[in-house]
């Protein structure tokens, strides 16, 4: 893979579709690439979080990652629609319990129904309207915490737990589209966003710009794999 290293070279795809784009990396992923021309279908679940999107020129869809009908919906909206990339960025953060308190069975089924159950819905949906060829791009937007092979402890373990079902999801989407999509999963760095925390390393600007230069760079070798922002290898 030949990953841009500078966001001045990364290369706008002509149409983006993101999912879960009503504030934090989602709603960055919308303003660079709109900066940029690129034709963008965003989705949210508020009102007036679709009207934010809206106001910068999205198409935008309501959609609750959680609800099947409401992707059913979603499926229905895009119908005969093709993307450059898709990018399922919706997810939750709730209970920050470490091994081996149990979490909540209320934060369990909120965090594994959005994390987990919500892309595994989308990518049915998504995967016959990426762009035909091999070309397109469909990536979750995971976490370092999912890797199993590079984790040195156990706190936040719910978390955890959602994100490496999710990336154990993707590996599986990942051969099911080999030769028709390049699917990835993606850590976006320490973020600075409400999930991350005001100490964090990265701003949301500084992550998607990483992030969009390495989507820029994937070719068809790239399927499978899960990538840091910057485009590193990172351990299952």
């Amino acid at each position: 893979m030949n990953t841009p290293q500078t966001p001045e070279l990364v290369q706008s795809a002509q149409r983006i579709l993101v999912i879960g784009a009503s504030r934090g990396l989602g709603a960055e992923f919308v303003r660079q690439y709109r900066a940029d021309g690129a034709e963008v279908v965003a989705t949210a679940r508020s009102d007036a979080a679709l009207a934010v999107l809206r106001g910068q020129g999205v198409r935008a869809l309501a959609l609750d990652v959680t609800d099947p009908e409401a992707v059913a919906n979603l499926a229905r909206s895009l119908e005969g629609e093709a993307f450059d990339v898709a990018i399922v960025n919706a997810g939750v953060l709730l209970g920050r319990a470490s091994a081996p308190e149990a979490p909540t069975p209320t934060d369990f089924d909120a965090v594994m129904r959005a994390n987990v159950f919500g892309p595994m819905q989308l990518a049915g949906v998504l995967a016959p309207r990426l762009v035909p060829g091999g070309r397109g791009v469909l990536a979750v937007v995971s976490s370092r915490m999912g890797s199993i092979g590079g984790r040195t402890n156990g706190s936040t373990w719910l978390y955890r737990a959602s994100k490496a079902a999710v990336n154990s999801v993707w590996k599986d989407v990942s051969f099911a589209l080999a030769g028709q999509a390049i699917c990835v999963s993606l850590h976006p760095g320490w973020v600075k966003t409400d999930m991350g925390g005001a100490d964090a390393d990265l701003s949301p600007a500084e992550s998607i710009a990483a992030m969009r230069a390495t989507l820029a760079g994937l070719g068809p070798a790239d399927n499978g794999r899960f990538l840091n922002y910057d485009g590193s290898e990172l351990p299952w």
